[in-house]
């Protein structure tokens, strides 16, 4: 637990800004406090806190750990659990047509968790801009370093609009400056959108100038972060979609501005790769040098269930200490690309055409940090050996692989327990620095710089050589660097085959793929052949144009009034 989450139980009282407890609206509600009580330093701060800690206040029906429309939608990830009617809404995901605007639907949580999401989201925004209100109707001595607060509660609302842009695509933007007659007007379709991200752009350009390179409360944003959320937005927004979702440009402006910014990072030598890969998924070395920005999980902080990792309370084997619920299953397809041939190279074409044998393939270390399976050690232990099938719920439908990166040994002093579910103190790394280096990369590569990326791809791939020591030699190593990249195909594809072995199961995957325009011929191959694996896949049918984005929340649509246009083919 660090400074700044020891802070969160103390906004709670801040938060009863908007309670009214149903007094008559004449009389000023007792234990309510108003804005000038709340416009000085001291309070703005927990006002900011607040903000941060609604990044922690996520859930498995609402996570900010993208596991279910990253990993499911990629073909990375089968949703596991007990059978397709166990949350049937990310069963859904991984079939792509029985996805509705209206999820209310489905059986039987009956829940729409689309908009659930949509709106914890907008929560998170609503925080944001309450207190980026505050500051801005406070006087000029009441609050001090105020573009820096500013900065920070910016930086945290582009967080959140980051994640409704790449989810929704077109979304309504609500900020400070708005009247509640135009925050009732507005639309999804206000603005493009390439002025939807250039709006995102502009909340962490802002904190990049205005924070400093490095903060003393570990947790906070700093300029640093704030350039990489900036990089990451316009890599997104250089990748331009016409209406059909389909990339008709690559804007090289954008790129060079991320390839500047990731120097810029470099340059001021605070990150860097940790020398063994497994430390960005261990509780004891979390907010190491390779952190860029994460959200803080805690136990015991003093709020009613703490903001552990509630996002993965379902994804915990069956057994070896856990006890539920078997969720977020690797697929075979996913497991199989880390494969390598003799040379230690990924075998671009051929990975996906027998299922690896532990016996036999050689195979890249990060597999063994990524995916638990049957015979091998669990999260490092050499005496917690996966059980196979009788770690799975449903082994039958979706296998018995199990995804580790979100978990922690059963008997880490970060393990709490609410009912059946393992919940953690391990936090949610958003941005890493290795995802930094592997923007920079891409940028370059569709620059036509080959040799500088290939000279971050290797760095990335001698890193997940050396990364053996606590992996007690449970399958067979082969991992080797690239000697040159002749043309720019053969850049992109080893390209993207990195980011999918060194971010896998992070919640990236999807994202990338509709990123660069081949979200509909990855998906039809991969289903091509695990449908016959795994046959509840046989229905899944990915439609171009329709499935790169969610819908439109239903509920979100009748509250608009009709103001609100739903995605295409929706």
């Amino acid at each position: 637990m660090n400074k700044l989450t020891t802070m969160f139980a103390a906004t709670a009282f801040t938060l009863a800004l908007a309670s009214c407890g149903g007094a008559d609206l004449d009389t000023p509600p007792s234990g309510v406090l108003t804005e000038d009580q709340v416009s000085t330093t001291d309070n703005v701060d927990s006002l900011i806190i607040a903000a941060y800690s609604y990044l922690g206040n996520d859930h498995y029906t609402a996570p900010n750990f993208l596991w279910p429309t990253g990993n499911l939608r990629a073909g990375d990830a089968h949703k596991g659990g007990n059978g397709p009617g166990d949350i049937f809404a990310y069963h859904a995901l991984s079939l792509y047509q029985p996805i509705v605007p209206d999820m209310e639907s489905f059986p039987p949580d009956l829940i729409d968790l689309n908009n659930k999401k949509w709106t914890r989201n907008y929560t998170g925004i609503s925080r944001t801009n309450a207190a980026l209100q505050v500051i801005a109707n406070a006087a000029a001595d009441a609050v001090d370093n105020r573009e820096a607060k500013q900065a920070e509660l910016r930086f945290i609302r582009g967080i959140f609009y980051f994640d409704l842009k790449i989810h929704h695509k077109f979304i309504p933007w609500i900020d400070e400056s708005m009247t509640q007659e135009q925050i009732l007007t507005a639309t999804n379709r206000d603005f493009s959108d390439q002025e939807l991200w250039d709006k995102i752009a502009a909340d962490f350009e802002f904190a990049a100038n205005n924070l400093p390179n490095i903060q003393e409360d570990v947790g906070r944003a700093s300029a640093l972060s704030a350039k990489a959320y900036l990089a990451k937005t316009l890599l997104y927004q250089a990748y331009e979609q016409n209406e059909k979702h389909q990339v008709v440009k690559i804007n090289q402006q954008k790129l060079e501005r991320v390839v500047n910014l990731v120097d810029e990072i470099e340059q001021f030598g605070v990150y860097g790769l940790f020398d063994d890969y497994a430390d960005n998924f261990l509780f004891e070395s979390e907010n190491g040098i390779e952190s860029v920005f994460a959200i803080q999980r805690s136990l015991n902080d003093g709020s009613p269930d703490g903001r552990g990792s509630w996002p993965s309370a379902l994804n915990a084997p069956m057994a070896g200490g856990f006890g539920c619920c078997g969720f977020h299953v690797p697929t075979e397809n996913f497991v199989n690309v880390f494969k390598t041939d003799q040379q230690g190279l990924p075998m671009f074409d051929t990975y996906n055409d027998m299922n690896y044998d532990m016996t036999l393939d050689a195979v890249d270390p990060r597999l063994d940090h990524t995916v638990a399976m049957e015979g091998k050690p669990f999260k490092y232990d050499e005496d917690l050996i996966h059980g196979g099938d009788s770690w799975a719920r449903a082994p039958g439908i979706y296998g018995n692989f199990t995804a580790m990166k979100d978990l922690e040994h059963p008997q880490c002093s970060c393990r709490g327990e609410n009912g059946p579910f393992p919940i953690f103190s391990l936090n949610t790394p958003l941005i890493r620095y290795s995802d930094v280096l592997l923007w920079k990369a891409e940028a370059l590569i569709e620059l036509n710089r080959l040799d500088e990326a290939l000279v971050i791809i290797n760095r990335i791939r001698s890193r997940a050589k050396q990364s053996t020591a606590k992996l007690h030699n449970a399958s067979i190593y082969n991992i080797g660097l690239y000697d040159e990249f002749l043309t720019q195909e053969q850049a992109r594809k080893a390209l993207r085959f990195e980011r999918r072995l060194e971010l896998g199961l992070e919640g990236h995957r999807f994202f990338d793929l509709v990123r660069w325009g081949i979200a509909k011929e990855t998906i039809d191959k991969y289903l091509s052949v695990e449908a016959v694996r795994k046959p509840y896949l046989v229905e899944a049918l990915f439609t171009a144009g329709k499935h790169e984005y969610l819908p439109i929340p239903n509920q979100q649509m009748i509250l608009s009034g009709g103001l609100y246009v739903q995605n295409s083919g929706y």
